[in-house]
């Protein structure tokens, strides 16, 4: 539903990379851009796994356009770093930021207010899987 992939190398633009973040965080309640080395994701993951939240991931390693794509989020967010995590429309920090908010307490709440449209689990596919991987 609304994911799109480029087919062509290096073929999203910078404002299509923009739109295609956008639309990835407006329809998921919980995403993960990420890379798949990357000792923080796997901690932002985790945390997510832990509590039983369905989340969405985008492997930016494995995306034809994960370069463009983490430009993207730089400009969006003001950091470069991945993870860059989601949650109902709003970036919350990276991998320490993520388990920090879960340790205070406050973690499941922000999940909890996610837009009913975007809270429903399965409606990227992902049931207990607890992660769709976007390239």
């Amino acid at each position: 539903m609304g994911n799109f992939t480029s087919s062509t190398a290096g073929g999203l633009s910078s404002t299509a990379c923009v739109q295609y973040v956008q639309e990835v965080v407006s329809q998921n309640c919980v995403v993960i851009f990420s890379k798949t080395t990357c000792p923080y994701c796997k901690m932002a993951k985790n945390v997510f796994n832990e509590i039983g939240t369905t989340y969405k991931v985008v492997e930016l390693d494995e995306h034809n356009d994960g370069r463009r794509l983490q430009e993207a989020l730089a400009q969006m967010t003001g950091a470069r770093t991945v993870p860059r995590v989601f949650i109902n429309g709003n970036c919350i920090g990276g991998g320490s930021d993520t388990k920090q908010l879960h340790q205070q307490g406050k973690l499941v709440p922000l999940i909890e207010q996610c837009a009913p449209c975007c809270a429903t689990a399965g409606s990227e596919g992902s049931g207990s899987g607890q992660f769709v991987s976007a390239k």
